[in-house]
């Protein structure tokens, strides 16, 4: 079965069902964003200032989550 017609299938049921399934799926997809380590909070709140600082001052260029989504699928 394809997945245009699981989607066709899966689209049919009512939205408690859809809501679940999804719900399943998205629980069985490996975070493409986890970091191999873990950050404490100060060293979370560290990153995250970085991170704004290189926007801010124009050395990386911010995306919006639906192009970042866009450049994750293809």
């Amino acid at each position: 079965m394809s997945i245009n017609q699981i989607a066709s299938e899966a689209l049919k049921l009512p939205a408690r069902e859809r809501t679940l399934l999804a719900a399943s799926l998205w629980e069985s997809i490996d975070d493409p964003f986890e970091l191999s380590v873990s950050f404490d909070d100060e060293a979370a709140l560290n990153l995250a200032e970085e991170r704004n600082q290189e926007i801010q001052s124009g050395k990386v260029n911010a995306v919006s989550h639906e192009e970042l989504m866009h450049r994750h699928k293809t």
